[in-house]
């Protein structure tokens, strides 16, 4: 696996990948970037001018208090500003180099793709774990085919413009639908994967609440539902892992894995990937499980 990740990243340019894919939430970015300066410009002020500053701190402190409070402020704006272009800089790997290499990890988790036909990717943003599964379709020369499904219509287009600079554009099709509610029937496909996208789901009620959480497990719940008996899921997401992985022993998945942690936006993140049963049905009752939530 980590052979795999080390390929990839060796065998593409970072400036190549930026250039197809960009960079998604570019505003956190800047405004990471402009409040690292900001702290950078105010530490190097208090370094020059420390005399001035501890003069204005003496009018309400001793000397000595003053000389330490002058000091210690400096300080903290200098570490800040350390602190904020260390978060600028693992943003702007992980949004794309580090995303890149996951994807890479997470179709390698896929044993066979030559008898893949249908597979889907939940919330596929500008494509870049889509057209993942769309080169191993090209390479395999397989007939198959993968859907995006993105909230946005504009992130859709934008998907099918990287499909086809990527050259994979006749195995991609790119739609808007509701991912707590997929606009497919029962057991459709073969594969489905999702990359950092499911801790997104349900943060209008904040991520700790138990509503965030039940919209989450309701997406995991749609991913189940419409992979094919013996399909295969693979999730990379943010924080909330340990659940996915309790909701899919709760519906009987198998084959449950998950990979070592990965730091990507400053939080910890792992790969799970499970299999369907073959087998719809659990107990000696023969009771048919309901992947909803």
């Amino acid at each position: 696996m980590g052979s795999k990740t080390a390929a990839a990243t060796t065998t593409r340019e970072w400036r190549q990948i930026y250039a197809i894919y960009g960079v998604e939430q570019w505003q956190t970015l800047i405004f990471l970037l402009c409040h690292a300066i900001f702290f950078s410009i105010s530490s190097i002020l208090f370094l020059v001018y420390f005399e001035p500053v501890c003069f204005f701190f003496h009018s309400y402190l001793t000397l000595e208090a003053a000389r330490f409070a002058a000091g210690f402020s400096g300080a903290v704006l200098a570490l800040s500003s350390v602190c904020l272009f260390f978060a600028a800089g693992n943003f702007f790997y992980s949004a794309v180099p580090l995303h890149y290499d996951m994807a890479q990890r997470m179709v390698g988790s896929i044993n066979d793709w030559s008898t893949v036909k249908t597979a889907l990717d939940i919330g596929c943003g500008r494509g870049i774990l889509l057209n993942a599964v769309a080169t191993q379709f090209k390479k395999t020369g397989s007939l198959g085919r993968v859907v995006g499904l993105d909230c946005k219509k504009r992130t859709t287009l934008s998907t099918l413009r990287t499909a086809k600079m990527e050259g994979v554009q006749e195995y991609v099709t790119a739609r808007e639908g509701d991912v707590r509610s997929l606009p497919f029937g029962d057991n459709y496909f073969d594969v489905v994967v999702s990359a950092a996208f499911f801790h997104t789901v349900g943060k209008e009620y904040g991520h700790r609440t138990v509503e965030a959480a039940a919209e989450r497990m309701r997406v995991l719940g749609e991913m189940v539902r419409v992979l094919k008996p013996g399909g295969v899921g693979v999730v990379w997401d943010l924080l909330h892992v340990p659940e996915y992985v309790r909701r899919l022993q709760e519906l009987k998945m198998e084959d449950i894995r998950v990979s070592e942690r990965v730091t990507a936006f400053m939080v910890s993140s792992h790969i799970v990937s499970f299999r369907k049963p073959s087998q719809h049905y659990a107990g000696p009752g023969e009771v048919r499980l309901d992947w909803r939530c």
